[in-house]
Parts: C-alpha cells; sequence; structure tokens
C-alpha cells in the first residue's frame, strides 16, 4: 500500500497530498514531486492521514518522485540564479514596452517546464507581445499571475513586529478576513502603524486570537445587561473578556469590578 506525504511546494507555499512508493521521510526533507503544473521542489511536512488533510484547504495533488540527490539540490540553486536574471529581464522587457508593471517575484518549476511571473497591477494588462519575448529569453512556457498586497508579502516578507517569521511566509494556508471589530474587542491599539503587518493590512494574529474572545464573550452579560450579585443590582459598564471581569455600576453609584463568576442572575435591560 502506497504511503502519502503532505509536501508544501512553489513560491506560493502550496500545499497537497503526495503518493510516495513505500518510502519513509523525514520531516523537512526535500523531495521532487510531479504536479499538474510540472516536476516541482517541496519540502515534506508529515505523513498524510484524516486529522492533517482536514486543515489542507485547495490541497495539490500528485506523486513524489524521489528525495533530493546533491545533484537536484545544485539544480535547485541554480535555478534561484536563473530567477534573478529571470525576474531582471523581465523588468527590463516590460518597461520597453512601455508596460506598467510593478514585478514582484518569480518562480522557475525543478524541471524547467514553466517560469512563473507574480506582479501587482492596479488595472488589466496586455501581456501577449511580452510573454512572447520572455519566451523567446528563456525558452520555456511563460506565466503571468497577478497577486494582491497580502500575496505580496506572503513572498516577500520576512519577520514580523514580533520576531518571529510572518504568518502567511510560514505555517498559513489561506489569508483570514481581519476586521477593525476584531482589535477594539481585543483592546488593541487602534494607531494603524501597530495593528499593521508587512503588508500594510491588518495584523492577521487579530484573527487567530479572535475565536478566543468570541467563546469567552458569549458567556458574558452584555453591555448595558442588569445584572444581580450579592454586592447588589447593576449595570455593566464594561467587560474584560480575557480575565472574564465586568466593570458593574450599582444602584447606589458604586463603580466596581467584579469576576463573571460572582454574577447570580443576568436580564437585558
Amino acid at each position: 500500500m502506497a504511503i502519502k506525504w503532505i509536501v508544501r511546494h512553489g513560491a506560493m507555499r502550496l500545499m497537497g497530498d503526495y503518493d510516495a512508493a513505500h518510502t519513509t521521510y523525514v520531516k523537512g526533507a526535500t523531495v521532487i514531486i510531479q504536479t499538474p503544473r510540472g516536476q516541482e521542489s517541496g519540502e515534506i511536512l508529515c505523513e498524510s492521514n484524516e486529522n492533517t488533510l482536514k486543515w489542507l484547504i485547495d490541497s495539490t495533488v500528485g506523486t513524489i518522485v524521489r528525495e533530493a540527490t546533491p545533484q537536484d539540490v545544485q539544480q535547485i540553486a541554480q535555478n534561484k540564479k536563473l530567477e534573478a536574471k529571470a525576474l531582471e529581464t523581465c523588468a527590463s522587457l516590460s518597461e520597453k514596452r512601455g508596460i506598467p508593471l510593478a514585478m514582484v517575484d518569480v518562480e522557475l518549476l525543478f524541471g524547467a517546464e514553466r517560469l512563473i511571473f507574480y506582479y501587482l497591477s492596479e488595472s488589466r494588462i496586455d501581456f501577449r507581445d511580452l510573454v512572447k519575448d520572455l519566451a523567446r529569453e528563456f525558452q520555456t512556457r511563460i506565466e503571468m499571475r497577478q497577486i494582491g498586497i497580502r500575496d505580496e508579502a506572503k513572498l516577500l516578507a520576512d519577520f514580523g513586529d514580533c520576531g518571529k517569521p510572518v504568518c502567511c511566509n510560514s505555517h498559513m494556508i489561506e489569508m483570514p478576513p481581519v476586521s477593525m471589530k476584531m482589535a477594539r474587542m481585543q483592546k488593541a491599539s487602534l494607531d494603524p502603524a501597530k495593528i499593521s503587518g508587512r503588508c500594510g493590512r491588518l495584523k492577521c494574529c487579530l484573527r487567530f486570537e479572535q475565536d478566543v474572545y468570541d467563546l469567552h464573550q458569549k458567556e458574558l452579560p452584555d453591555v448595558g445587561a442588569s445584572i444581580t450579585t450579592e454586592k447588589g443590582k447593576g449595570r455593566v459598564l464594561a467587560q474584560e473578556i480575557l480575565s472574564r471581569r465586568l466593570l458593574v455600576e450599582f444602584e447606589d453609584g458604586r463603580r466596581i469590578s467584579i469576576m463573571h463568576s460572582e454574577v447570580i442572575k443576568t436580564s437585558a435591560n
């Protein structure tokens, strides 16, 4: 029975479930895989099972051809040099043709079947002549892929304010929606410079913590609700969600911070 492995590959950190013929790999091993795009290099993450598969989104499929040999590693390094040349060449050719193109990154598949250019643009661009120029220069299939500002960070960003590699460049599979409502609920600074990631958008870590805030907030009386405690009756003025505390104004004018566990009865205001 063939063993399957979860493999990460490509500039956009694609992940997929890949067949292997009775071979054991260690986490982090570099492998050569066959995907619908062509022959690529990838990284072994773990053995495939029901638990790992449920986390995959838009999973790629294919086969592990072999573990990378020293010659393969040299080829991967050589491809990186060719990618740098391709990026410069594309920028030069697009400038000559007057194409408003902001190049972000380029990816040459291991087997050289395809050269993929990632770019930013606010409008649609006619690439036909540029693609012909590039195909003539590099003798392979050319693909132009427009990306967004968050994808640019996924390709190029290194470390976040926390000092760790940015999440979109490491473990994230999809880009979650993030809103100012989440920042306000978590009592984060509303200064855009402090809550924005390398992409200039709201930090993804706000979304990571939101499920915990939502869960705890459902268990707390709403702001404005009337409550009864051993200290008397009062009205909820504010919530401290993670510490599960409430700021309460009692009927005699006292304002006291209490634990949620001290609430005996809650009624809508």
